[in-house]
């Protein structure tokens, strides 16, 4: 537990650092726009003096450094600006869409740790087997499988006779319909998770291959022990460290693949939102779901982190 708490410390000394950077970026980069905030704003009729009074009082002829500071200040209120001739908050529409987002990217990652488990924990109980043979070409296939092309696939499965699954439509409450919920959010979940499930696969093999070869394996079922309850109970708890490791590393690939994967399947989430941003000339916009992304990976990151060291006994101590 003490291992965990200095983990948690230092990640939460880092964490205001890393803010500070993901900020810079995404504020200077976005300053290399040519959008006129003003004129997205006001709209082409505006008079010059109409405009030149939107950015004086927007404090958009401030040097970028001021500008920087005043965003700043409004990101610790809370205040990512507004967007669109109806001036509506980007925090609300944020909070509309980043729910969904996280819940695509969420059913993803259990998509891919159950699938890659199951798979990779049979590979290697059959290695070199027919079962190893054949999920190894299913992973390297489904690792070289772009998820978007598989989105496309999958759209086109479902004006094949796949009717039970949209591919499309509104989304549905959970709460009021979680059947209708998840069936709608089945095939976007399912092409975000395959390529992880590829990669995931092969290390998770590798992993307990590993394990099964060393000598407290052989020791224990030599002495009487199951050979299931040596793998449940040793093998696997020490296989899945590596595993860990690299999921944590492929979370950012879920959260920018679920960006993408919304679009396809026609999801209100941030994906949407950030297209929305682009297409209309909304710099605010584009700048505040790029930020709220990038901070959700590394806060995700710092639970896997954690994770990490709740798996592996051998760095509590450090």
């Amino acid at each position: 537990m003490s291992a965990i708490l200095r983990l948690v410390g230092r990640r939460l000394l880092q964490l205001p650092i890393m803010i500070l950077g993901i900020t810079l970026l995404v504020f200077f980069v976005m300053s290399f726009s040519d959008v006129d905030p003003a004129i997205t704003a006001l709209g082409e009729s505006a008079s010059v003096e109409a405009r030149e009074a939107y950015r004086e009082t927007h404090g958009l002829d401030d040097p970028l450094l001021v500008q920087y500071v005043s965003f700043l200040g409004g990101l610790l209120q809370g205040d990512l600006g507004t967007f669109s001739a109806r001036q509506i908050p980007v925090v609300d529409e944020i909070a509309r869409a980043l729910p969904i987002t996280l819940q695509l990217t969420f059913m993803g990652l259990v998509i891919a740790v159950v699938l890659a488990l199951l798979f990779g924990v049979v590979a290697a109980l059959f290695r070199d087997r027919w079962p190893d043979k054949a999920i190894r070409v299913v992973s390297v296939a489904s690792l070289a499988t772009p998820s978007f092309w598989l989105a496309v696939l999958l759209i086109q499965a479902v004006t094949l006779g796949l009717g039970w699954l949209p591919a499309s439509g509104p989304l549905p409450d959970p709460a009021e319909d979680l059947g209708a919920y998840l069936a709608r959010m089945a095939l976007p979940a399912i092409a975000l998770a395959v390529p992880v499930v590829g990669q995931l696969t092969r290390v998770v093999r590798t992993s307990v291959v590993e394990e099964l070869d060393k000598d407290y394996v052989r020791t224990a079922i030599g002495a009487g022990i199951p050979r299931h309850t040596v793998v449940g109970r040793n093998v696997l708890r020490n296989a899945l460290i590596t595993p860990i490791t690299v999921l944590g590393l492929r979370i950012g690939y879920l959260i920018g693949g679920a960006v993408v994967i919304e679009v396809i399947f026609a999801l209100p989430g941030m994906g949407t939102l950030i297209l929305n941003g682009v297409t209309n000339n909304e710099p605010h916009l584009v700048q505040g779901v790029t930020l709220t992304v990038a901070l959700a990976f590394v806060l995700i990151n710092i639970v896997v982190d954690m994770l990490y060291v709740l798996v592996n006994p051998r760095i509590r101590t450090v």
